[in-house]
């Protein structure tokens, strides 16, 4: 298996009305997020690695143009349990942050070796269910 970069994407989707998917970690209940992925390849850019994790972790297509940069990211250190995935002695993640807002509430279609559940929360309870910081603050 071929170690991940350790740069990604964070895609807030919310609506008009201000509600945020979030969806449910299998590998962590209880872990609640915005679309996240990292870069396939090193010349990847950002935009299309945001619109390709919409598209496999929601189902939701959505054109090239209606992804926002918000000139936002974070570095973070990697959690010890998922390490192992990267390149041996990588410890940081620089994470982009892009926005997808929809005219409402769609249903999604969840990768299920990814995502258990789904749901369409007022921003303030999507921020307060996060459960990391980066995905909080965003």
């Amino acid at each position: 298996m071929k170690p991940k970069i350790p740069v990604s994407v964070l895609v807030v989707i919310y609506t008009t009305t201000l509600h945020v998917l979030l969806i449910e970690r299998v590998a962590r209940p209880g872990y609640w997020q915005s679309v996240t992925g990292s870069l396939e390849r090193a010349d990847e850019p950002f935009v299309d690695a945001a619109r390709r994790e919409v598209r496999e972790e929601t189902g939701i297509e959505a054109p090239r143009e209606a992804f926002r940069d918000w000139n936002l990211a974070y570095t973070f250190e990697i959690f010890a349990q998922w390490r192992h995935r990267f390149a041996p002695g990588t410890t940081h993640n620089t994470e982009h942050v892009f926005g997808l807002e929809l005219d409402a509430v769609r249903p999604v279609i969840l990768a299920p070796e990814e995502h258990t559940a789904s749901a369409w929360l007022p921003w303030r309870e999507a921020a307060d269910r996060c459960f990391s910081w980066s995905n909080r603050d965003a």
